[in-house]
């Protein structure tokens, strides 16, 4: 019963349990007989029960006679308004102060005072205080030794920075590395590369954690054991001279997409060697709509480069171009320059974005239309139409009004708009996005296009799966993997992990020893771009040097 009432509604409720004989008990207390186990608490039984309770450490109450008349006068003497759980609370029975105790651990009323709050803190604070001591002992010498030779430029505790270029897909991003007596320790964007303008991604910036990471692939694995270098390059010795005997018939070299004309005309020189030899191109994200558009545009492969920064309009047509992709970072750079008004006279640029799901352009854009994948397609067809390149398309109305406002401004600044089909795209995207682009007067102003920046630009998909035919038939006899972890990134229906279990000899190079690793006969350890000489292509041809920073960690193939 809980409590919160006036004295005199309590007291009337206390007469009508009188005025009807009713008894209060404790709670839980059992009107029916208690039955105790007389053989273990035979001889306590009858003290219990003579205090109303019984097997007390058991948990066990027996019922007793609350005493209402001195509830009664103990209200009496008290004013306003009282709370009180239990009618037994109330009466401040002391059996009852009896049970609340043994509810608790016993433990829990046995405070020892004989160590007070002062005598306490003053013990902690000895112990700190030797804990201390503890180190106050005498470090170890260490002889520092000066260099003999000291390098060029090289003042210790004085950083130094060096220009190099991280191969990121079918781009390269220019950065500036900090390096402290030879240890690379930090990367940033550099101002004068044209990819990054001096800005970095998240992909980058941890690339210096990559090569620090203790689960890097040390050494050379055969089946899953340990080897030396010295052991694989005698098997890929024997490896060549089965692969020559048969002038590269069942070799086959996968790689992901090659930007370097370094490692392109290494791979031709072999492909050279060995004239039945082939080689195939995978990425997971790679962007085979954008080549065959342009080859549908076009009648053959081009890349295509954009200004965001000319265009005082911009279309996305499902392109995150300021977060993915070859490019981004300038293109994201390049557009913000635009939303910096330094003039009275300058004007912001608009971005309309026709997206299914949230990108980090869609949160920039001034208008977004939410709009099926499949949609898309639709979208620029009528887009098209609307620029008078012919045919027609219908939009649901709320979309053809959206799309009546980005033609009239696309119209309206035309040679300074920009319509960017996103990679994922299919490749009627793309060519309806090249022809819109030319109908509009942005060719050579707001996009323009070079010769392709990569070493051997084909449809990957197309490639992977003639791979993947040939693996299943029983054409290959030797499989080179140049980076990449196909076994899991692979689409399920090429059953590239089963097919690769009917290949004779299989290598993998990797960073990292993975599920790749894991399916082949010998895994090699992969150079990190810190450690080895390369070169590579940017987004829009531009052409870097690649040079390291530290010595290999471990004993890898330079490969970038």
């Amino acid at each position: 019963m809980d409590g919160m009432k006036e004295n005199d509604n309590i007291d009337g409720k206390l007469h009508g349990l009188a005025a009807h004989g009713h008894a209060a008990h404790f709670p839980g207390a059992n009107h029916d007989h208690v039955h105790h186990d007389h053989g273990h608490h035979e001889d306590t039984d009858h003290e219990d029960h003579a205090d109303g309770f019984a097997g007390a450490d058991a948990g066990v109450v027996l019922e007793h006679t609350l005493d209402l008349a001195a509830v009664r006068a103990s209200l009496k003497s008290k004013t306003g308004k009282q709370y009180w759980r239990t009618l037994e609370e109330l009466a401040d029975d002391p059996r009852f102060e009896q049970l609340l105790h043994r509810e608790f651990p016993r433990q829990a009323s046995e405070w020892d005072d004989s160590v007070d709050r002062r005598d306490f803190l003053k013990l902690m604070a000895a112990s700190l205080a030797f804990a201390g001591l503890s180190g106050c002992g005498k470090a170890p010498e260490e002889h520092i030794i000066p260099y003999v030779k000291q390098p060029e430029g090289l003042i210790l505790g004085k950083p130094q920075f060096y220009a190099t270029a991280m191969p990121f897909g079918a781009d390269a991003i220019g950065v500036l590395v900090e390096s402290h007596e030879g240890r690379p320790t930090n990367i940033q964007g550099n101002p004068d590369h044209p990819s990054s303008l001096g800005a970095i991604n998240s992909f980058v910036q941890a690339s210096i954690l990559n090569l620090y990471d203790p689960d890097r692939s040390q050494v050379a694995m055969y089946l899953g054991e340990i080897s030396s270098a010295s052991a694989f390059t005698d098997a890929a010795q024997t490896m060549a001279g089965a692969i020559k005997t048969a002038q590269g018939e069942g070799f086959r070299i996968l790689t992901g997409t090659i930007t370097s004309p370094l490692v392109s005309g290494q791979i031709q020189a072999l492909l050279k060697l060995y004239p039945k030899a082939q080689w195939h191109q995978w990425e997971p994200a790679g962007s085979d709509g954008a080549r065959e558009g342009s080859r549908m545009a076009f009648g053959r492969y081009v890349n295509t480069v954009y200004r965001p920064e000319k265009a005082e309009v911009i279309l996305s047509l499902d392109s995150d171009f300021m977060a993915s992709g070859p490019g981004h970072i300038r293109y994201m750079k390049e557009f913000y320059r635009r939303r910096k008004l330094d003039n009275d006279a300058a004007e912001m640029n608009r971005l309309y974005v026709v997206e299914p799901t949230p990108s980090v352009t869609g949160a920039t854009a001034d208008h977004r239309l939410p709009l099926r994948s499949r949609d898309i397609e639709l979208f620029t067809r009528a887009l098209a139409a609307k620029v008078g390149l012919g045919g027609t398309a219908e939009m649901p109305a709320a979309a053809q009004h959206w799309l009546d406002t980005v033609r009239a401004e696309l119209q309206k600044h035309r040679g300074a708009s920009l319509v960017i089909a996103g990679e994922q795209q299919p490749a009627e995207v793309h060519a309806l996005t090249h022809a819109i682009n030319a109908a509009l007067g942005n060719v050579g102003k707001t996009v323009y296009y070079t010769e392709p920046v990569e070493a051997n630009t084909v449809n990957q998909l197309e490639s992977f799966r003639a791979l993947c035919n040939d693996m299943g038939a029983g054409k290959v006899d030797t499989l080179l993997i140049l980076g990449g972890n196909p076994v899991y990134d692979a689409p399920h229906d090429f059953e590239f992990t089963a097919k690769l279990k009917h290949v004779r000899a299989t290598v993998h190079l990797s960073s990292h020893f993975d599920e790749t690793s894991d399916y082949c006969q010998w895994h090699i350890p992969e150079s990190h771009y810190l450690e080895a000489w390369g070169d590579v292509r940017a987004f829009d041809g531009t052409l870097s040097i690649v040079q390291p920073l530290i010595a290999p960690l471990y004993t890898c193939l330079l490969y970038t």
